[in-house]
């Protein structure tokens, strides 16, 4: 199974990231209903080993903390491929990754060897599928964004589905912070 482990957002701040999509000239849209801030990707693994994970996540102990969106940003360079909203920088978010990537490691299901980089994806694009002037122009446009803060007092296990209209996320459990 294709899993994640994310932040799931309040509807409020889903609408104004939905709001702020519509105001980039995005090929493909996230849905507001799948909009969400990953902590780590695991990729496709057993469902076994998403059994280990589950009850590694389970024993995480982090504080709640509050959460603000800034900012609008492109990922790929030269060569764009995606947009996102921004995090303000929260040391409490950079804890709980790496409390997650840790419980991932040892269940199995070590996360993409990325770097940690916050953010709430609002479209997704091939290279030269964007008009790459207009949507620089209305990045730097939207570079005053923000919403929150908002309360993060749990995160989420997700199975991904994908089909071929979008993506559909399955919610396998909820862990409590505090």
């Amino acid at each position: 199974m294709r899993a994640f482990v994310a932040l799931d957002l309040p509807e409020e701040v889903r609408q104004r990231l939905n709001l702020l999509a519509f105001m980039l000239p995005l090929p493909r849209r996230v849905p507001p209903e799948t909009m969400h801030l990953t902590l780590a990707f695991l990729g496709e693994i057993p469902e076994a080993v998403a059994e280990e994970a589950h009850h590694a996540f389970e024993a995480i102990h982090a504080p709640a903390f509050a959460l603000t969106l800034a900012g609008v940003g492109l990922f790929g360079g030269a060569q764009a491929r995606a947009a996102f909203a921004g995090v303000a920088p929260e040391p409490l978010l950079a804890h709980l990754a790496r409390k997650v990537e840790t419980a991932a490691r040892r269940a199995g299901a070590p996360p993409e060897a990325r770097r940690f980089v916050p953010h709430v994806t609002l479209g997704r694009f091939r290279p030269g599928e964007a008009d790459a002037a207009r949507l620089e122009r209305a990045v730097v446009e939207h570079q005053g964004f923000a919403a929150g803060p908002f309360a993060v007092r749990d995160f989420v296990f997700y199975r991904s589905h994908l089909w071929a209209e979008g993506a559909h996320h399955e919610e396998l459990a909820r862990y409590t912070l505090g």
